[in-house]
């Protein structure tokens, strides 16, 4: 089979059973989100912040800070030693504290950003969400509009 960007507009809608008039019927449309699933990629699991504190001693910096606090407290060197892990706990703290903040923020901002999308359906336009655009969907575009994910752009004179 030919790639979808060689196929011609009538290839196409025969292929995905799609109209380029009317677009799909909202009962397609319904039958393919479950048959397809939502149009976005798959989010993996949020970061522990078990796992987020544990990360700030993966510097290879630290370990050697860490050696030296032992190797003064082998020395009996204990103020030298309680410094150098005291500094080494405050840079793990201040470092978890950051980089859990910056996952909450990305997380809320995710939580923002929900695209929608116009589409055609059964001849008329609808505004959903772009997560429930399924293969062979009409989406209509003006300038500015965000283009979805895995979309194949024909040109359709309003006439």
């Amino acid at each position: 089979m030919k790639n979808w960007w060689e196929l011609d507009i009538n290839e196409i809608e025969k292929v995905l059973g799609a109209d380029s008039a009317r677009g799909l019927s909202m009962e397609e449309a319904e039958s393919r989100l479950e048959k397809y699933g939502p149009n976005k990629l798959k989010e993996k699991k949020g970061i522990n912040p078990a796992e987020i504190f544990i990360g700030q001693f993966k510097d290879f910096i630290i370990w050697v800070l860490i050696a030296a606090a032992l190797v003064s407290g082998f020395l009996r060197e204990w103020v030298d030693a309680f410094a150098i892990l005291a500094i080494v706990i405050l840079n793990a703290i201040l470092g978890f504290i950051q980089e859990y903040r910056a996952e909450k923020s990305l997380a809320a901002l995710k939580k923002l950003s929900s695209p929608n999308s116009k589409v055609i359906r059964s001849g008329n336009r609808h505004i959903i969400n772009s997560y429930k655009i399924v293969p062979g969907d009409l989406i209509e575009l003006e300038a500015g509009d965000n283009i979805p994910a895995d979309s194949r752009l024909i040109w359709i004179s309003p006439n």
